[in-house]
């Protein structure tokens, strides 16, 4: 799959205050196209309010960031449109009942619906078949993930993934709409340390072939552009782990809008 040119991603004196305290605040940073961006933190400490702020998912209240020359969160309608999101619990995950094929599927043909020009849209079946065919085929490609491999192949639920092979197709998914900027929250959580240099060599080389990688972890990689989030606020007003990634996302996004 041919990457797109990522987007210079940057933040000065970003942040986010909620109806409980902050989310995160104070955040400055300025990353090239095509870089691998760590938001590293403890659980708490609004790493994926941080995330969903700068994919324009979430509306700052502080200091403002700029996303391939977009600012936040003046723009962020624009940011959405090139920004996706892999894996982020309550936000993007996937549907454990759905098989690979099924996933696959439905986000080629959504991908079709809201991107296609007039001319595609009226291109004879066969022709839009094959189309999203080779979109899907390159998507996991780039993530290296052979579906022919698995217990079921395409027909194996999302429930009897392994957690790395979730995180594939997540990504996958994401990458179908050729992203400027791709976001994966919880990059780290759930692995074992082999699978954990898998996944961010997989992050790491989407990165290398133009897309600016944001992921959220718990510990960066040496090699990653690390943006840490601090430690949690312990007051009576901090948000809470559920306000930042459950409830309080839901909220925030419902009145942003979705992409």
């Amino acid at each position: 799959m041919d990457s797109p040119h990522g987007a210079e991603v940057s933040a000065e004196d970003f942040g986010l205050e909620g109806p409980r305290g902050w989310a995160f605040r104070g955040v400055d940073f300025t990353a090239d196209p095509g870089t691998l961006v760590a938001i590293e933190g403890p659980s708490g400490s609004g790493r994926t309010c941080l995330l969903l702020a700068l994919t324009g998912r979430m509306r700052s209240t502080q200091g403002h960031a700029e996303v391939g020359g977009l600012r936040v969160p003046g723009r962020l309608a624009a940011v959405r449109r090139i920004s996706a999101l892999g894996p982020v619990p309550g936000v993007s995950e996937l549907d454990p009942a759905f098989t690979v094929a099924e996933h696959l599927r439905e986000r080629a043909l959504l991908q079709r619906r809201f991107d296609g020009s007039l001319r595609t849209l009226l291109e004879p079946r066969a022709r839009r078949t094959a189309t999203a065919r080779a979109t899907v085929d390159a998507a996991l490609e780039a993530v290296r993930l052979d579906t022919s491999a698995l217990p079921k192949a395409e027909r194996t639920s999302v429930r009897d993934l392994e957690r790395l092979e979730a995180l594939r197709l997540s990504v996958a998914l994401a990458l179908m709409a050729r992203p400027r900027l791709l976001a994966v929250d919880d990059t780290d959580l759930k692995l074992s340390d082999a699978d954990r240099a898998e996944a961010w060599a997989l992050l790491g080389a989407l990165a290398d072939a133009g897309t600016t990688v944001l992921a959220v972890c718990s510990e960066a990689p040496e090699n990653a552009f690390t943006v840490r989030t601090g430690t949690p606020d312990t007051s009576e007003n901090a948000p809470t782990e559920d306000d930042t990634t459950g409830e309080g996302t839901a909220d925030a996004i419902a009145e942003t809008g979705r992409a």
